[in-house]
């Protein structure tokens, strides 16, 4: 049985869960995986017996438990060090990008809400979710710019910064968002990376459907 242990809920509603389970991923760990959907009438009660915190993700390593998607991620950070840029400053700046968007872009969080099976979803646009997302742009466009000559991803070789974004990639997709220049070519590379293209595969083969996740419908 794999040492690690991790919790996740519906692939495609679930941005938080994505974010580790894409970095263990990228890793090569192997990991145990457990599935708690979301609003059912035992989710607190299934959560419970591996979060006090009472939220996924939650990763188990034998007695220990860790949980909020930025934690696990510092914590394999830990014995992985290769998952922060090496180079002083792309790390500085990729736990800065990483962190605001931890806490921040609250308008495209409640307006485009992470949907992966879905496409061709409209929104009404607000100042604020237009904020949101030309900020989020700058972020990708600097990064790549200033760090991405090794690789495809916004450092270069993948970080906890890229599974911290991924959701928003599901999200850009979803609700038609274009990306132009670096920030456009980063979207379609990880669109198009083997591991997202699983996570989105699998979140098309759930039935589970949640209405207040399913915005969009008709336009606004």
């Amino acid at each position: 049985m794999p040492a690690l242990h991790l919790i996740t809920a519906n692939r495609n509603y679930s941005s938080w869960s994505l974010r580790p389970w894409l970095l263990l991923r990228k890793l090569g760990v192997e990991f145990e995986d457990t599935r708690v959907l979301l609003q059912t009438d035992d989710f607190k009660q299934q959560i419970a017996h591996y979060s006090p915190a009472g939220k996924v993700p939650v990763l188990l390593d034998g007695e220990l438990a860790i949980w909020d998607s930025l934690a696990i991620m510092e914590y394999l950070a830990e014995a992985y060090p290769q998952v922060w840029p090496e180079d002083k400053a792309a790390r500085a700046l990729a736990r800065s990008v990483s962190a605001e968007m931890h806490s921040g872009f609250m308008a495209l969080r409640s307006k485009m809400p992470m949907n992966c099976r879905a496409e061709g979803r409209s929104v009404a646009h607000d100042e604020a979710l237009d904020k949101d997302i030309e900020r989020i742009q700058a972020i990708w466009t600097e990064c790549r710019l200033r760090y991405g000559q090794s690789g495809p991803w916004l450092f270069g070789q993948f970080s906890i910064a890229d599974a911290m974004f991924a959701p928003v990639v599901f999200r850009f997709n979803t609700y038609g968002v274009k990306c132009q220049g670096l920030a456009g070519d980063y979207l379609q590379t990880v669109l198009q990376d083997e591991d997202m293209l699983c996570w989105q595969h699998a979140a098309q083969q759930e039935q589970e459907v949640l209405m207040g996740y399913e915005t969009g419908l008709t336009a606004q």
